[in-house]
Order: C-alpha cells, then sequence, then structure tokens
C-alpha cells in the first residue's frame, strides 16, 4: 500500500478543492486506482467514506475504469453505513447505470444489485436527501427497461413525499412527470 497516499486520504476533509487535487492524482497515476479502490471498498476502515468522496470524482471523469472493480464494487454496496460513503457510491451508482444505458457495462447480477440497494436508501427513513435523489434518478433509468420498476417507484416517491424535504419533493416530482411521460 502507499502510505503516502493512504495518510492523503486520511487527511482530507470534504471541501471541493482538496477532493479535486486527490481525484486529480488517481486520473493522473491511475495506478492510485486500485489503492483508492481498496479504501473505499473496505467499509471497516475509518477512512473508507473519505476514499468514497474521491473515487466519486475519479468515476464521474473515467466510469469505465470502474469495469475490472464492478463485482467488488456492487457486492459491497448493500455493506455501506457511513452517510458520506452512501451519498458518493449512490451517484457512483447513478454514473454506472447512465453508462449502461448508452452501451452495455454492467451485468444482470449488477444491475439487480444496485436496483435493490437504490430501492433499500429510497425508503431508508433515516437516509440524507442527496443519496436518495441519486437513487431515484437511477431507479428511473433502470425502470426504463426493467417493467415493474416504474410502479414501486412510483409508489414509494408517491407515498413519501409528503415526509420529506422541499429538494426530496422536487426530485421525486421531477421523476414522477418523466415515469407518466413513459406511459
Amino acid at each position: 500500500m502507499d502510505q503516502e497516499f493512504y495518510n492523503s486520504i486520511a487527511n482530507s476533509t470534504a471541501h471541493r478543492p482538496i477532493r479535486d487535487l486527490l481525484s486529480g492524482r488517481v486520473l493522473h497515476d491511475p495506478a492510485l486506482l486500485q489503492e483508492l479502490l481498496h479504501i473505499a471498498l473496505d467499509i471497516k476502515d475509518k477512512n473508507h467514506h473519505k476514499a468514497c468522496w474521491i473515487l466519486e470524482l475519479v468515476m464521474e471523469a473515467r466510469i469505465e475504469w470502474l469495469t475490472p472493480h464492478r463485482d467488488a464494487f456492487c457486492n459491497t454496496l448493500s455493506g455501506y453505513r457511513q452517510e458520506g460513503a452512501i451519498r458518493s457510491v449512490s451517484k457512483i451508482c447513478l454514473f454506472a447505470v447512465t453508462r449502461h444505458q448508452k452501451e452495455k457495462f454492467l451485468e444482470p447480477n449488477h444491475l439487480e444489485q444496485i436496483t435493490e440497494v437504490c430501492f433499500d436508501w429510497l425508503i431508508d427513513p433515516e437516509g440524507k436527501v442527496a443519496a436518495k435523489t441519486y437513487a431515484m434518478r437511477a431507479l428511473f433509468l433502470l425502470g426504463e427497461k426493467e417493467d415493474w420498476i416504474f410502479p414501486e417507484l412510483l409508489r414509494i416517491l408517491s407515498e413519501d413525499s409528503v415526509k420529506h424535504t422541499a429538494a426530496y419533493k422536487g426530485a421525486a416530482r421531477d421523476i414522477l412527470k418523466r415515469i407518466a411521460s413513459h406511459r
């Protein structure tokens, strides 16, 4: 393990310039991706959420780099409990599903795992709005190919909107309109 890189992650903060600096290091030295993934996917590592923040930016730029790591990534999804990590991995799920809409990027088991965890994040009463928003957007895209998703998503968004913030309600309204236009 590259101890200097690990220490940089451990000492990082959520501030965007710091995350940009560290994600830039990975984008310029792809060999660091393995180190970053090792930390991000180790939910027992006290700094895994910080690694997830950085991984989100790397995957936003180069989602194809996830290809050889899809199994490990998807197998870890349901284990995340730290909100910062969930927010970032929910966004990575959205990037992966978006890529899959354009070309086959995910295997059926990955799609199933992402669908399941996105529904879990969406219905979690303790979950934060950002992760729920990314989850509902990913589920909408998944629902374009899987008939059973839209009715479930429609039910959850319709029932849960009254319990949430204006940001959640706005995102839910957008997704509900998009579902209606697909009928």
